[in-house]
């Protein structure tokens, strides 16, 4: 009964548009061009390469696209146990037509040619979303993005601040800065018109959130005005090596005064928390980054508490903190749970920080999904992923021990996938 139930209740969530709240997605460039473009996702070059195959050969300069994928191939045997392959076929089957059960030696030049006269349609954009059922995707926009040449209410603005936090001391960064904010940089009051310009220049043009990806010793705090000029005089001076102190306590600056323009421009402030950079540099490009286990929620407890008129979506990057998001969801009005980001992508992950999410925080509170995607063609197999999870929960969890019927089941399903997209990033019709 569970396993026809979890289908029926799938198939009434698959019948959903969607709104992909996260993405890396270039909207000048938003479908693949070649097969490249999709085994070319960092989840495979470091799935292969930690199997075994070296980073010199998956990164090798002046490969074709075609020969990049024959490499890569040569790896895929030894993850076809993995999920991530499993979004692969399922790419393959229901965008491309192909049914294989590997991509190998054998096959991968005959799925590269029928890849290929699929992506070569000149409309295939449009095909891809279509069968995707995507009606909106958001974006990861730097703080200089011209945003022109796409149409915002497809592709729509997100004004990530990471360089401007963590990478202010760069020369290029402030330069970028006060360019594209017509502004004066190098003083407190300059910055603060700077930040306050690009919000303008972003929400102009249809911006529905703020994001920045966090570290996990980042405490931010309020930072008096002195201390701030201090900071600020000892990084124009020093550049990149200022005293980490001090480009640490103007990064706290300049991250408060996001949480105030956030408030101030009614924009919701996504927060992705521990990822620590580098920890293997060994790795291959975007293969380097890992979870640390000592980042609490403890930290952010003074910006919670002075913005309650901001909406905080949260990512995790790992499963062991979720029961610390879904309390602090429990209790903060203003903290809502985002997605299932990264490491813990995966389905034995989700269905546990879902179930848990979903018995213990207010339904209005739970973003269900976002892609992370780079390229369009990895939304279908990556929502159907995270749909087949959440109809296990809602018929193991919600109709077969506590008795829903099925409609109430679907109704909360189609809320956690789309209704709370729609009132947090303020689409509602």
């Amino acid at each position: 009964m569970s396993i026809s139930l979890s289908k029926r209740l799938f198939d009434e969530l698959n019948s959903l548009v969607l709104i992909d709240p996260h993405t890396h997605i270039n909207p000048l460039s938003p479908a693949s061009e070649t097969l490249a473009d999709i085994l070319g996702y960092h989840y495979y070059t470091e799935l292969a390469h930690s199997a075994g195959m070296p980073r010199e050969e998956i990164e090798a300069p002046g490969l074709s696209p075609k020969e990049k994928v024959g490499r890569i191939v040569e790896g895929l045997g030894h993850i076809d146990n993995t999920v991530q392959f499993s979004w692969l076929l399922e790419a393959a089957r229901e965008l491309f037509g192909i049914e294989v059960e590997r991509i190998d030696p054998s096959n991968w030049e005959a799925v590269y040619d029928a890849v290929q006269a699929k992506l070569d349609h000149p409309d295939w954009e449009q095909q891809v979303l279509a069968l995707s059922s995507l009606e909106a995707i958001f974006l990861t926009n730097d703080f200089d993005d011209p945003l022109d040449g796409f149409e915002t209410s497809r592709y729509v603005p997100c004004l990530r601040t990471d360089e401007l936090v963590f990478h202010f001391a760069r020369p290029s960064v402030r330069e970028r800065l006060a360019k594209c904010a017509s502004a004066d940089v190098q003083t407190l009051g300059g910055l603060a018109q700077a930040i306050g310009q690009r919000f303008e220049h972003f929400t102009a043009h249809g911006a529905r959130a703020c994001a920045i990806s966090l570290p996990p010793n980042f405490a931010p705090h309020e930072v008096g005005e002195a201390a701030a000029e201090k900071a600020l005089s000892a990084v124009l001076q020093d550049n990149e090596n200022a005293d980490d102190k001090d480009k640490a306590t103007l990064g706290y600056w300049v991250f408060w005064q996001l949480a105030k323009h956030c408030d101030q421009f009614s924009l919701p402030f996504d927060l992705m928390i521990g990822v620590n950079r580098s920890v293997y540099p060994a790795g291959v490009f975007q293969g380097q980054d890992l979870y640390d286990s000592r980042v609490s929620l403890i930290q952010y407890r003074e910006l919670f508490n002075s913005f309650p008129q901001v909406t905080f979506p949260i990512s995790v990057l790992a499963s062991v903190t979720n029961q610390e998001l879904v309390s602090y969801a429990w209790i903060f009005p203003n903290v809502v749970c985002n997605g299932h980001w990264w490491y813990s992508n995966t389905p034995s992950f989700i269905t546990g920080d879902l179930n848990a999410r979903m018995e213990a925080v207010p339904r209005n509170k739970l973003i269900g999904y976002y892609s992370d995607m780079y390229k369009l063609e990895f939304a279908l197999p990556k929502f159907n992923m995270f749909k087949r999870c959440l109809a296990r929960v809602l018929a193991e969890h919600f109709v077969q021990s506590m008795g829903w019927s099925e409609t109430r089941a679907v109704e909360f399903g189609r809320q956690i996938l789309r209704g709370n997209v729609e009132t947090i990033f303020g689409f509602e019709k």
